[in-house]
């Protein structure tokens, strides 16, 4: 099954000429224009408005006047000069990378047995008031070493920020395999620290069985809730 938003052709095209057209005028707001700030923009816009799925090129006949309206044109030039400015204000830590990093890399092994891990979330909660804990490090190891992330769009080390509301994620990088169907069992830590709180390490044991590939793309139904973190003042 191949399903596609159509919007996001649209928006692709045009947070681009927006932005070539931007830093042509040397606005001084925009204080940086590299693919990975251009994707930002584009995902704050596609978040803003309706989807246009499709299957097949019937649905994009059917679609071709409401794509070519003016009315949907002005209100995605105006979203993405707002996410422009909203991006360019609130870069994120890899900002700056080159963009082959911040991807799942293709060296030859995805086609090999992997055991792919579940994307973790967990929130980190006050013991006292069990409100949201806005601002703590926090670390997940694999049999007590720093975990490597799938990309470095994913942090490790993650520091939680108030807009996250005390929730946490992490994408383990792919381990390889012999075989596809073997089963092992991996040994995980989850280190917290925030000022004023003590340190808490929570342990836990995720059984994966591999599979034939590595999972190179992001599966929401794909992920394991990890019990809520509770961390106490001192």
């Amino acid at each position: 099954m191949n399903v596609h938003n159509l919007m996001e052709d649209v928006v692709i095209k045009a947070v681009n000429t927006l932005y070539d057209r931007v830093k042509g005028e040397n606005v001084t707001w925009l204080t940086c224009d590299c693919e990975n700030c251009r994707l930002d923009t584009v995902s704050y816009v596609l978040n803003r408005i309706p989807p246009k799925y499709v299957v097949s090129g019937r649905g994009v006949t059917h679609n071709a006047e409401y794509l070519a309206s003016a009315q949907l044109q002005a209100d995605i030039d105006s979203l993405s000069l707002e996410g422009m400015r909203t991006v360019s204000s609130t870069k994120r830590p890899f900002h700056s990378e080159n963009r082959a990093d911040c991807e799942i890399q293709s060296d030859g092994a995805q086609s090999k047995p992997a055991f792919n891990f579940f994307t973790f979330t967990g929130v980190v909660l006050d013991g006292n008031t069990f409100e949201p804990v806005t601002s703590a490090k926090i670390t997940l190891k694999i049999d007590g070493k720093l975990a490597e992330m799938v990309d470095k769009t994913w942090s490790n080390p993650y520091t939680l920020v108030p807009s996250t509301k005390g929730v946490y994620s992490f994408w383990v990088k792919s381990i390889p395999a012999n075989e596809s169907g073997e089963r092992a069992y991996f040994n995980f830590s989850i280190e917290i620290e925030a000022e004023g709180y003590s340190e808490s390490v929570y342990h836990f044991e995720v059984p994966i069985m591999s599979e034939d590939k590595i999972r190179d793309t992001l599966d929401s139904t794909y992920t394991l809730k990890i019990k809520d973190l509770v961390i106490f003042k001192k």
